[in-house]
């Protein structure tokens, strides 16, 4: 039997791929044997990691917001490869506690900038819709692909703001709407995108990542670690097997699902 949780032969996009969890979609994706176009608004950091995973794979700069970008980007994968399999819509803006793009009162939901939420929005659910558009509509073109939108917990669930009090009780920064919003937007794209797009052999499915110790304060990360019932935050590489899992054969009766990797924090 052939391995069906082989990508040997398989081109793929990710998108965001200089982030955190970005890295670790690329280094999955390639160990499973895909090669990698890892792709960033920030050409030279897409460039490290794509070296970093190995000779073969391609940095490229992207901007998920702009059409042009998008369309050559196509252009150059199918010219150098002659194909497309598999992409990973990981692009994304987030309020992140250890980086977050707001602080202090303007954090606040009552506060929140509005051209901060439109630029969320723009990158998170946008980004997805272009890149789906130009990548995947070559996908159905030729009858197969898989596309993997990268959601969050907080796509299906409020985010718990008890997380981001001080240990006095204060609190100075909030999780805020857009990030929430803009997932669960995410999550019903590709619903979307799955029904539209089944009868021409793309699948499309979400993967929602919980969350992720990055260097975050020992009391926020103590609280995670309480609300989750395994009793910790993610590691970056908790979310490789599931993405390969998406990716490929190992999933071929699977579009429209949402898979959620958290911990069990969306169990309670």
């Amino acid at each position: 039997m052939t391995n069906p949780f082989s990508l040997t032969d398989r081109v793929a996009v990710v998108t965001g791929a200089a982030g955190l969890l970005g890295r670790e979609h690329c280094r999955a994706l390639a160990d499973a044997g895909a090669t990698v176009y890892a792709c960033d608004v920030n050409a030279e950091a897409a460039r490290v990691v794509a070296a970093d995973i190995g000779p073969h794979h391609v940095g490229v700069g992207l901007d998920v917001t702009d059409a042009e970008s998008v369309l050559e980007l196509r252009e150059r994968v199918l010219s150098e490869t002659g194909h497309l399999d598999i992409l990973v819509n990981n692009a994304a803006m987030n309020d992140m506690v250890e980086a977050p793009l707001s602080k202090g009162a303007v954090s606040a939901f009552e506060n929140y900038p509005l051209d901060l939420f439109r630029k969320v929005i723009d990158v998170n659910v946008t980004g997805v819709f272009l890149t789906s558009q130009i990548l995947g509509s070559h996908m159905a073109d030729v009858g197969s692909g898989s596309i993997i939108n990268i959601a969050s917990t907080y796509g299906v669930v409020a985010p718990d703001q008890r997380l981001y009090k001080h240990p006095d009780g204060t609190q100075t920064f909030f999780k805020s709407a857009a990030y929430p919003a803009s997932k669960g937007a995410v999550v019903m794209l590709t619903k979307f995108l799955a029904t539209y797009w089944a009868k021409h052999g793309v699948r499309a499915n979400a993967l929602s990542p919980g969350g992720v110790a990055n260097g975050q304060d020992d009391h926020f990360q103590r609280l995670y670690a309480e609300r989750t019932p395994m009793g910790r935050m993610a590691d970056p590489s908790d979310y490789r097997s599931a993405l390969v899992f998406l990716a490929g054969e190992a999933s071929a009766y699977m579009t429209g699902q949402n898979l959620i990797v958290d911990g069990g924090w969306t169990a309670w």
